[in-house]
């Protein structure tokens, strides 16, 4: 009922070692709180906040207009609502070193298990779009150390994105990450990475931790968990997935109100309330307050 019963602390120590121990970190984004239960509910092992989806979730593009106290605030409501570790895309920090700083115990606050900051100009692009820029090696270096240094949880996961390959080429992109994992990075996030035989010379590079950004449309093929395993990826997000799902079945509703003037045809592929009520715990609320739920569901 409520909330979540495992505090933010045991969801980063949950991450960490589910990091330590060579298995690979599943995790699909959520959209919002309730995607992230049923994240929870199918047996993954985190949820992903993707910069772009908040973007998206108030009908504006990926390019850095989002706010810190937005992003906080998103973020806080889905990590709230699943026992799951979160991790959360902080863009480009939201400022210079200082702000970045505030950026991570902002975030640590709110409940986060970790985040991850990039390497791009500031306003910034989407990953996987054409004509980004990226700062020079000590602006970054300077971020992700501002990051470290202002963490106060040692298990709050601090994530280095680098945008380099896209812009510069693989063996810039290693020598990028290599002074970032220097700087305190605790993970990498190499961004739209080719094909695997470019995950595996991460991999071949780097001691920590590397992550695969699988979105749809964008540089990188989409490959199986097994496939990324087999490379030596540790954590996978599908950042946009569940709401591109989502668009599309709301779009193919609306198309269908739209000329057929009802939406009896469409039963199927929605959500039944019963399930609804299940994952939100209807009967929970019954257990400690009676009078909010007094009545059943017919299927």
């Amino acid at each position: 009922m409520l909330y979540a019963q495992t505090t933010a602390a045991q969801k980063r120590r949950a991450l960490r070692e589910k990091l330590a121990s060579g298995d690979l970190v599943r995790m699909p984004g959520a959209f919002n709180p309730l995607s992230a239960r049923l994240i929870e509910r199918k047996g993954f092992d985190g949820v992903y906040i993707s910069g772009a989806v908040i973007s998206a979730d108030l009908g504006l593009p990926d390019i850095g207009l989002t706010t810190l106290t937005e992003v906080a605030g998103r973020g806080q409501q889905i990590a709230r609502m699943t026992e799951l570790p979160a991790i959360i895309d902080a863009d480009t920090g939201f400022g210079e070193p200082m702000n970045v700083a505030r950026t991570i115990q902002t975030l640590e606050d709110a409940g986060l298990a970790g985040t991850h900051i990039e390497d791009q100009v500031n306003p910034k692009r989407c990953g996987h779009l054409d004509g980004k820029s990226v700062v020079d090696a000590d602006t970054a270096i300077k971020r992700i150390r501002a990051a470290v240094d202002a963490r106060r949880d040692p298990d709050f996961l601090i994530m280095a994105r680098t945008d380099v390959r896209a812009v510069e080429g693989l063996d810039a992109a290693i020598d990028r990450a290599k002074a970032l994992v220097d700087a305190g990075a605790d993970a990498i996030f190499p961004e739209a990475m080719r094909d695997l035989g470019e995950f595996e010379a991460m991999r071949s590079a780097l001691e920590v931790p590397i992550l695969a950004n699988m979105t749809e449309f964008g540089k990188s093929e989409l490959f199986s968990t097994q496939q990324l395993r087999d490379a030596g990826v540790n954590l996978v997000i599908w950042p946009v997935s569940l709401l591109r799902l989502a668009m599309g079945a709301a779009g193919r509703g609306l198309d269908a109100l739209a000329s057929e003037g009802h939406l009896r045809d469409q039963l199927g592929a929605m959500q039944h309330r019963a399930d609804l009520y299940d994952l939100i715990d209807y009967e929970g609320y019954t257990r400690f307050d009676a009078d909010v739920f007094d009545f059943t569901v017919e299927r």
